[in-house]
């Protein structure tokens, strides 16, 4: 890499990462830092460093795998979880160099929605933000985690009480001004 390029990497306002079958080979100074973890503690990483549960790193390359293999880009909105064990709510966007073999090379950006504190998500409580967040009904949500929907409903019931909101939209408006 010519040291522009380098520089343009490093410096770059977002988060970019290089992934080898989900492992970590290179990282801007600007992803390290969101993550709270230096870029040698994260680089030939598995990015499960990133995620609260094996079930959350799994289910989200699931989720992916196949726009990434038909379309050869994904994107979304993710929440990880930092060094400290704080949540980074984040735009997701990953390009694959290897459409054939989707998670063989994937360039990566991330890009936090915001810095503000917010009460903590519990495991179940992130994964039906996820699911709020790409669209999905408390049914479809239901189903994917493999629980009944009337569980769903109580949890966004829970987190709509948490938040201090009426529905899900103003829900999904909160956790991105809360950096969630």
């Amino acid at each position: 890499m010519t040291d522009f390029a380098r520089l343009a990497f490093d410096a770059a306002p977002i988060g970019l990462v290089l992934t080898e079958q989900r492992i970590i080979r290179a990282c801007n100074a600007t992803f390290a830092d969101m993550t709270g973890y230096g870029t040698d503690a994260l680089t030939d990483c598995s990015f499960r460093i990133l995620y609260a549960s094996e079930h959350e790193f799994d289910s989200i390359r699931d989720i992916g795998l196949e726009p990434l293999r038909r379309d050869g880009a994904y994107s979304d909105e993710r929440l990880l979880r930092r060094a400290d064990g704080g949540a980074l709510w984040c735009r997701f966007r990953a390009r694959t160099l290897t459409p054939g073999d989707p998670l063989a090379r994937v360039v990566m950006s991330f890009a936090p929605i915001t810095t503000r504190e917010a009460p903590p998500l519990t495991a179940r409580e992130r994964d039906v933000v996820s699911g709020l967040a790409r669209g999905q009904t408390s049914k479809e949500i239901a189903r994917a985690l493999d629980l009944s929907p009337r569980t769903i409903e109580d949890v966004r019931a829970r987190l709509l009480k948490k938040f201090k909101v009426r529905n899900a939209a103003l829900l999904l408006s909160r956790l991105s001004d809360l950096g969630q």
